[in-house]
């Protein structure tokens, strides 16, 4: 089983997507399904251009999905503390590229840094107010 998160935007899912992909590289699959594309919905025009659907691709095991809400069906987006995307990177370098790019003009909870647990690890909400944790595990003897 692969379990993919699922975001949810007011208005920015397509930006943040794109943002993530500067940082983490992969590709969209499908492109992206716009609320104005599907066939007898009426939406106020301002809400046709908002993303019903957009899937990336960041490896096999991973696909970061998202979509914007839709005020006028009734959709509210609430922030909170409830999930972290976490990532597991291949080496502590890749770690700190990933965590400085998707850490910038957020807030950082926990500087990616050594730990007591024998990780490199940091915390940070990005600025579309997602979380995000980025965990390296070291191997033994690795510093």
């Amino acid at each position: 089983m692969i379990v993919n998160p699922y975001l949810n935007f007011d208005g920015k899912a397509e930006e943040a997507m794109t943002f993530y992909r500067s940082v983490l590289g992969g590709e969209f699959e499908g492109g992206v399904s716009y609320f104005g594309d599907a066939p007898g919905m009426e939406l106020p025009e301002d809400e046709k251009t908002r993303a019903m659907h957009i899937s990336l691709k960041v490896s096999h095991q991973v696909i970061i999905m998202a979509s914007d809400i839709a005020p006028s069906m009734g959709h509210t987006l609430t922030k909170g503390n409830h999930n972290y995307i976490s990532l597991a990177p291949d080496s502590k370098e890749e770690g700190e590229r990933i965590f400085k790019g998707l850490s910038a003009d957020g807030k950082i909870e926990m500087n990616y840094e050594k730990t007591f647990w024998g990780a490199y690890f940091g915390s940070f909400e990005d600025k579309f107010g997602i979380g995000w944790m980025i965990n390296y595990t070291l191997a033994p003897g690795e510093e």
